[in-house]
């Protein structure tokens, strides 16, 4: 007789633990790297808002199982900036990489990076101080923000 009654709350019971779900948030990093010397980049759009962001955030740590190497070089002296793709032990689990460069302008320009070894894209800045992001998409939808950092125009000196 206790089994009717114990029954229909061992499966509200169930039912609820499966419900809730998770409700934790993942912390993140970046592991900056060696730029790779090949290419294999596609360039995005661009957008002119005008009102860009040029204060860099903090980055997401991915999980150790994980880790990529993302490099994004110094500028160059015409304003561009490489950003390429040097694997990692989660390399098999990147589905795609974006480049983001903010530029002092105020125009934004988004480029997408192969997931293969060795891809790199050349982002067009300018000859003052640029803002550029990267951001790296795991094949469990999971998106990492792994470098946000402003990139100086360099002189001659």
């Amino acid at each position: 007789m206790q089994i009717r009654y114990m029954l229909p709350v061992v499966i509200a019971f169930c039912a609820l633990i499966a419900f809730a779900g998770c409700t934790g948030t993942q912390t993140s990093g970046t592991a900056p790297g060696q730029v790779p010397a090949s290419s294999g980049a596609s360039a995005g759009a661009g957008t002119g808002s005008g009102a860009v962001s040029l204060v860099p955030q903090p980055t997401d740590t991915i999980p150790s199982y994980n880790s990529v190497t993302i490099a994004v070089q110094d500028k160059d002296y015409l304003g561009n900036v490489q950003v390429g793709f040097d694997g990692g032990l989660g390399q098999v689990h990147v589905t795609k990489i974006t480049a983001t460069i903010y530029r002092a302008d105020g125009l934004t320009k988004t480029y997408t990076i192969g997931s293969n070894k060795g891809d790199e894209a050349s982002l067009e800045g300018t000859k003052q101080t640029d803002r550029v992001t990267v951001d790296v998409t795991m094949d469990n939808g999971q998106t990492y923000r792994v470098a946000d950092q402003l990139s100086p125009y360099r002189t001659r000196g």
